[in-house]
């Protein structure tokens, strides 16, 4: 896992340097892309939402707010932020994804069939999780945070942040057996 950007440079991003800026964008887009994906499990909303939280970054850098020390920690939140707008909005209007069907490809039908049938009983048991369970389950398994630093993103402490995810699994399996 990346660390977190030294007070130098933070204070470069700060000036909206065009260099900090972009080597900002390619060192932690690809971990805001994977968190929010994990979420959403849509690959292009992924990349827009994920596009919109540096939109976010730049704004609030403008507006002389954002990120003090912790730039890694303030773009997961606003990527969890976003994902949950998304999902907020969904519900309200449930939407069934379009399917391409692209001739030639390897899978069956079949397999197509079984892989869309598990993403949607996944997606549909996700949704009975509280936010926060949500989060826990994307941070340590969609993007593979150690305990240590799903905690400190969480503000939590290491046994809260396993009783939360133990309980997010054990709710998770329920939900997928009904």
């Amino acid at each position: 896992m990346a660390l977190d950007l030294p007070r130098s440079e933070i204070d470069d991003l700060k000036s909206l340097d065009s260099r900090s800026v972009s080597a900002t964008y390619d060192r932690y887009f690809p971990e805001i892309y994977r968190y929010i994906r994990y979420r959403l499990g849509d690959e292009n909303l992924a990349e827009d939402l994920a596009s919109d939280v540096f939109v976010r970054l730049l704004e609030a850098l403008r507006a002389g707010r954002g990120p003090r020390e912790n730039l890694r920690g303030w773009l997961i939140g606003a990527a969890s932020h976003l994902a949950n707008d998304h999902l907020r909005r969904r519900y309200r209007r449930h939407q069934e994804p379009l399917t391409e069907n692209y001739p030639g490809h390897s899978p069956t039908p079949l397999d197509e069939v079984e892989a869309r049938d598990r993403t949607h009983m996944v997606a549909r048991a996700l949704t009975h999780l509280t936010t926060e369970q949500q989060h826990v389950l994307a941070l340590r398994f969609g993007q593979g945070f150690s305990l240590e630093e799903t905690a400190a993103l969480m503000k939590k402490n290491i046994n809260s942040v396993k009783q939360l995810q133990l309980r997010a699994l054990a709710a998770l399996n329920r939900q997928m057996m009904e």
